[in-house]
């Protein structure tokens, strides 16, 4: 490709001036590559700047180093591990935040209408409108889409990623229903002071938007600029009553289940009478006794379709 690149539909011929930042996970893929990125973005960007890693959780110093070299704009090339790092990072900069979403399910992409096709994210991070989102906030590390722990904690520390990576958003409902039993403890919830949930559970959810883990729309009223985060505790135990669990979550009926309670608000703390693993937007980040979650309104600037539901 050439200068006369065309993003979308359209020539890229009107250069953006400022700085403008790619921090792209290599192993990632989508469209043409990170090569079709890099001559997209030339023949549209005055100032480029670049920056590869091979892990998602050595973005952060990249995404710090392009804020000290006064980056207005920061493509972010990876899965929701990425953008997630990449959030931590950005979060109350200002700096505006533009996802290509190059991973496996891409939940935070998927939530804001931004498409798995790289030539469309490009036009959308150069010239779609921008959004102030939240964030959520837990054990002191941002995340965009959700956070949880027991159930699903275990279920994506357990997943096998080369299942993963053959059956995508399948692969942690399969795994999880053969290799993560769900065992009840003991919990205790307090959401924005007030005594929420206090009995046994095999799972705490966070939302910040309505599809999470696996795919699944299991807050249906969640939204990413409403000040306020979504909160599911269940009492499935054992494989039969997350099958049910999840049936009715895929289905979009999560309230209907007997197995979940859920609720909304913008502080909550939660203690464990035993330690279980905690994930964020797909990450696991090992084993706690006490959550401290809170949203952070307005946190992050995002590039977005024009139509955005």
């Amino acid at each position: 490709m050439s200068a006369s690149t065309v993003v979308g539909d359209e020539p890229a011929t009107a250069v953006r001036t400022g700085t403008v930042a790619v921090v792209a996970h290599r192993k990632k893929t989508l469209g043409g590559g990170l090569d079709e990125l890099r001559a997209a973005l030339a023949g549209a960007v005055g100032n480029l700047i670049w920056y590869e890693v091979p892990k998602s959780r050595k973005a952060p110093k990249k995404v710090r180093k392009a804020l000290r070299k006064g980056a207005e704009l920061i493509f972010v090339w990876g899965g929701d591990g990425m953008v997630q790092r990449c959030a931590d990072a950005l979060a109350g900069s200002g700096t505006a935040m533009a996802i290509v979403p190059a991973g496996t399910a891409n939940l935070f992409a998927v939530n804001l209408g931004i498409p798995e096709d790289l030539r469309e994210a490009v036009r959308i991070g150069l010239h779609g409108p921008r959004r102030t989102l939240d964030l959520g906030r837990i054990n002191g590390e941002h995340f965009a889409v959700m956070a949880g722990a027991g159930f699903d904690g275990d279920l994506i520390r357990v997943a096998d990623r080369d299942l993963k990576g053959r059956f995508g958003r399948l692969a942690y409902m399969w795994t999880g229903l053969r290799h993560v039993r769900g065992e009840l403890v003991h919990t205790r919830v307090t959401v924005d002071g007030a005594d929420w949930f206090d009995g046994d559970a095999s799972c705490v959810l966070f939302g910040n938007v309505g599809t999470i883990t696996g795919g699944i729309p299991a807050f249906d009223d969640a939204r990413p600029d409403d000040s306020c985060l979504e909160i599911g505790v269940s009492t499935a135990d054992g494989a039969v009553d997350w099958a049910r669990t999840l049936g009715r979550m895929a289905a979009g009926r999560s309230e209907e289940s007997p197995f979940l309670r859920i609720t909304r608000g913008r502080k909550i703390k939660v203690r464990l009478a035993a330690p279980r693993t905690y994930e964020l937007d797909g990450g696991a980040r090992g084993e706690a006794t006490r959550l401290k979650v809170r949203v952070v309104p307005g946190a992050l600037t995002v590039c977005c379709p024009e139509a955005v539901s």
